[in-house]
């Protein structure tokens, strides 16, 4: 038993060690760049000639408001972890080469004011969990090639101002929740597949 100690010490101190080294991380690296985690609020990188995939990492950087990843080579799908940036309210990834689909998580970012994704090529539907972003007043989907109908979701983003789903190929009728934007100035649907015709309520 007396041999065993030195031993049994030898392995507490291990694990001591272990457990000492297990520290929460304070700073973040990004494209070689080092972030603190609890200080950036804001991260404009647009136009640097970024490539390859969004970092999953970004969604560490739980305090941001403000992020412009637009006007990069940026590829791949964007990463669902950017649904933990809930204190955004600006998100710019326009002008990229993202794949896949629009995230659900994209719907936790309910202090988002300003969406844009455009000249991407995004599949796949708008995800209806984008009608949670109630304080939206920009959404801007064009130049990608989202399918299937316009969610009637997007009726809950009573304070859009500009929406532009152009040149997609998005099918179906127009959701007569979209008349409900009564605040709109802006409003492009053209070059997609839509069906029916425009109903009364556009007055509105």
């Amino acid at each position: 038993m007396i041999k065993l100690f030195p031993l049994l010490s030898v392995l507490f101190l291990i694990y001591w060690g272990c457990e000492e080294q297990d520290t929460i991380p304070t700073e973040l690296t990004l494209w070689e760049i080092d972030y603190s985690i609890e200080d950036t609020d804001s991260l404009d990188l647009s136009f640097t000639g970024l490539t390859g995939p969004i970092p999953t990492e970004i969604g560490n950087l739980i305090n941001l408001t403000y992020l412009d990843l637009r006007g990069n080579d940026f590829t791949g799908k964007i990463p669902p972890e950017i649904g933990n940036l809930t204190n955004l309210n600006y998100l710019d990834l326009g002008f990229n080469q993202l794949t896949d689909s629009i995230p659900p998580e994209i719907g936790n970012l309910t202090n988002l004011g300003y969406l844009d994704l455009y000249y991407n090529d995004l599949t796949g539907s708008i995800p209806p969990e984008i009608g949670d972003l109630t304080n939206l007043t920009s959404l801007v989907l064009g130049f990608n090639q989202l399918t299937d109908s316009i969610p009637p979701e997007i009726g809950n983003l009573t304070n859009l101002g500009y929406l532009d789903l152009y040149n997609n190929y998005l099918t179906g009728s127009i959701p007569p929740e979209i008349w409900d934007l009564t605040n709109l100035i802006s409003l492009v649907l053209g070059y997609n597949q839509l069906l029916g015709s425009i109903p009364p309520e556009i007055g509105n």
